[in-house]
This record gives C-alpha cells, sequence and structure tokens, in this order.
C-alpha cells in the first residue's frame, strides 16, 4: 500500500477501538516496566464519556494485565489478541481455553531459556508470548524455535508475530474479529469504526476496519494495510486531545 495520509479529525459518534503498547503507551524493554501516566488515564476516561461510552481498548496483553495497568474495570477492553473479551455491561467472553499444546510447547522452551536468560517468555494464560527485546541479535532463533514447536506440537495453534517478541496463539481469532464483535452490540453498533495499532498482530483489526469502511490508522512507518498514518504516540495522543476540544466547543 502507499503513502497513507493523515486520518481526519474524530468525531464523537465514532466507535474508538485503541491498541495499548506502542499507540496509547511507549513500548518498554520488557512489558512490566510500562509506565501509565495520569493524563492518558483522563485522555481514556474523556474519550469514554464524550463517546457516550463508544471506546475499547484491544491489546495483546491480559485483561488481568490490563485492569492492574490501567485501573479502568469498566471500560470495555479485549485481552490476548481477542481471545478474552469484556463488553459494555461486564460480561466476559473467553473464546478458547489453553490447549494441552500449548502446555507442551512451554515445557520445550524451557531449556531454550536457561540456555539464553535474555530472552522472555510471558505466560497471558490462553497464550505463549517469547520477547526478545533484550537480545535482539536473537529474533531469527526465537521465530525458528517458536516456528518449529508450532509445527510439531501445536494442532489448533498459531504464530503471531509482532515488535521483537513472537507469540503462540489458539488460531482463528484475533483483534479484527474482537472489533467485529463489538459492531454487533451497543454502544458501537451503527457507528464508525476507527482502529488505532502500530504493530503486526494490530493488521487483523485494520482489514476488519477496512471492510467496515472505517477509519484505520496505524502508527510509524512500518508497511501495514492501514489507510491512515500517525506517527508515533504523542501524535496519537494529541489527534485524540485536539478533537475532543472540537466536540467541547459545538456543546
Amino acid at each position: 500500500m502507499g503513502r497513507a495520509a493523515t486520518p481526519p479529525s474524530p468525531s464523537p459518534d465514532w466507535a474508538f477501538f485503541l491498541d495499548v503498547d506502542g499507540t496509547l503507551l511507549e513500548i518498554a524493554e520488557t512489558p512490566a516496566d510500562v509506565k501509565v501516566d495520569t493524563c492518558l488515564l483522563d485522555l481514556i476516561a474523556q474519550l469514554y464519556r464524550r463517546s457516550t461510552g463508544a471506546v475499547a481498548l484491544v491489546s495483546g496483553r491480559s485483561l488481568t494485565d490490563l485492569d492492574a495497568l490501567l485501573g479502568l474495570p469498566r471500560l470495555p477492553m479485549a485481552g490476548q489478541h481477542g481471545l478474552e473479551r469484556r463488553d459494555m455491561a461486564g460480561r466476559l467472553w473467553i473464546h478458547a481455553a489453553p490447549p494441552a499444546a500449548k502446555c507442551a510447547i512451554k515445557e520445550a522452551l524451557a531449556p531454550a531459556l536457561v540456555r539464553h536468560p535474555e530472552l522472555l517468555l510471558e505466560d497471558k494464560g490462553l497464550t505463549l508470548a517469547l520477547h526478545y527485546r533484550l537480545a535482539p541479535h536473537l529474533a531469527g532463533y526465537a521465530h525458528r524455535l517458536m516456528t518449529r514447536l508450532v509445527s510439531t506440537t501445536g494442532e489448533g495453534l498459531e504464530l503471531q508475530r509482532g515488535k521483537r517478541v513472537v507469540e503462540v496463539k489458539p488460531a482463528g481469532i484475533d483483534k479484527g474479529t474482537a472489533i467485529a464483535e463489538y459492531m454487533r452490540e451497543p454502544p458501537f453498533l451503527g457507528r464508525t469504526p476507527v482502529f488505532i495499532g502500530d504493530d503486526l498482530n494490530d493488521e487483523h483489526g485494520f482489514s476488519e476496519v477496512n471492510r467496515l469502511d472505517g477509519i484505520s490508522i496505524k502508527v510509524g512507518n512500518a508497511a501495514s494495510c492501514a489507510r491512515f498514518r500517525l506517527p508515533n504516540v504523542a501524535a496519537v495522543r494529541s489527534w485524540l486531545a485536539t478533537a475532543m476540544k472540537g466536540w467541547e466547543c459545538r456543546t
């Protein structure tokens, strides 16, 4: 796809779907090192109020992790790339239990983690994420290893690649399916969907939003099917905050 344009000014009658790491928050060396500031929490709260609740976070993190990180238990959220989802009413939807193959892969990774302690294995419950942020030179090794393990023991599983991470997850569910589910429910139903993300795992979300003739926004310069671009986390926050000032003027 060619160079994407700057997105149009957001509208309060859109449905907002937002990735977290790399989109609303700067990526840290490890997931646990991410810092959340009160300005972001205020921004999310304002967007939620002014869009009458049509805001959902769509993340690779687990819902437990998102709640602990952000402290927003009433906000709709999809975690683990859509495998778990909390709707507007607070109901929890789980799409897959961790298969036995996932446990076998975790056991098989143990020797590699001993050999390469700079690799970090994150067990999110429904997925396994192997991070190599602290050792980017091990990228090829990490991808080959996870590919081999999924091909030999991963029936019903698939690989999800991201920024310095490769993840094993149940097949067939992703950020795009999570957005599609939200769009069938109030308060998202009937609105124009917008999804903002930065990573390879966000491409499913962009594809679904494009299918719905919505606003897909890629953060950064990497190749993407998204129709629009913002350069970085600061630009995402500014785009949302500046628009809401305009909403205030119209009310």
